[in-house]
């Protein structure tokens, strides 16, 4: 322990003006962070909702009143008692594996295409960006008017063709195509970009080599590109499915009050639970705890995976 201090002490006074550039950051993530993830743990072991937590009403002070309860919130959600948490847990997954995929697999192609040299490729990247740089809740409301069954566009193109009207917001099945749609379209130019860089990083006469050698166009991607791209590309999927995961205004604004539960993932469950009904901000924490544990647990085991493939060659 007096090792650390000396060496923390020394730290200091050698690198003080590092450390003075680093605290106004440190600061504001242990208040922004810090103190919310503190707080939401401390919840998580208690029984805290609207009626019991405590509030000022003009000069008048009503004391807290929930209890500490250990672990019973955390076996009240994964024992199954509350029936709900395992099947919004597989939909979560298949949202957050669907769209990452799509995110991958789109965002691969269209940095491929753009890595060309093309006419027009400068205003083709502009164009492609476009969906990062507007606002999720602008892009959430703009297609949740498109979906409107009587008066949307999507709608309207199916009458052009003589297809009957579809009910994108009402239908259990077709909500998650199109929330799934929605995500897909602003998540595609993070990875475009993101991979693009990387393609650009690989160097040419790789390429050329293979070529020469006789590779055939897809062995030259398969063994040459994807290998290139696979520090790029663990990143960026990590980081995706960590977003996608908890990616609240898509769900909740797109599909809002009219999909019921059905169509819920975690994240938007627990808002629920915190903000509508009988507040509970136990339940609601408890569940924060455990997605966050979740994505914890995947991320150090993905790591691992990559560590140990890296290792295997």
């Amino acid at each position: 322990m007096s090792t650390l201090i000396v060496r923390t002490r020394r730290s200091f006074a050698t690198h003080w003006y590092a450390w003075a550039m680093v605290l106004p950051v440190v600061v504001v993530l242990a208040v922004l962070v810090g103190y919310p993830l503190g707080r939401g743990v401390y919840l998580s072991f208690t029984d805290a909702n609207e009626a019991n937590l405590g509030r000022t009403i003009g000069d008048f002070e009503v004391p807290s009143t929930y209890t500490f309860v250990g672990l019973d919130n955390y076996w009240h959600i994964l024992s199954g008692q509350e029936g709900s948490f395992y099947p919004r847990l597989m939909w979560t997954v298949v949202w957050t594996a669907s769209c990452v995929f799509l995110h991958y697999t789109i965002g691969l192609g269209l940095a491929l295409l753009l890595n060309r040299r093309i006419r027009g490729r400068s205003l083709y990247r502009v164009l492609l960006i476009l969906p990062w740089a507007v606002p999720a809740f602008v892009a959430a409301f703009a297609w949740k008017l498109m979906y409107n069954t009587d008066n949307g566009v999507f709608n309207l193109l199916l009458s052009k063709i003589g297809l009957g009207p579809v009910d994108w917001l009402g239908d259990p099945f077709v909500q998650k195509l199109s929330v799934i749609a929605v995500n897909t379209w602003l998540g595609v130019p993070f990875m475009m970009v993101a991979i693009l860089g990387g393609l650009q990083s690989i160097p040419r006469e790789l390429h050329e080599a293979a070529e020469m050698d006789g590779a055939s166009p897809w062995q030259r991607f398969w063994n040459v590109t994807m290998p290139g791209l696979r520090p790029v590309s663990s990143t960026i999927v990590l980081l995706g499915t960590i977003w996608t995961f908890n990616m609240f205004p898509i769900i909740f604004l797109v599909i809002g009050q009219a999909g019921g539960t059905e169509s819920e993932i975690l994240v938007t469950y627990a808002y629920r639970l915190a903000f509508q009904g009988v507040r509970d901000y136990a339940g609601s924490a408890s569940y924060g705890i455990v997605i966050l544990s979740l994505l914890l647990v995947f991320s150090v085991f993905y790591r691992g995976m990559l560590k140990r493939q890296e290792e295997a060659k």
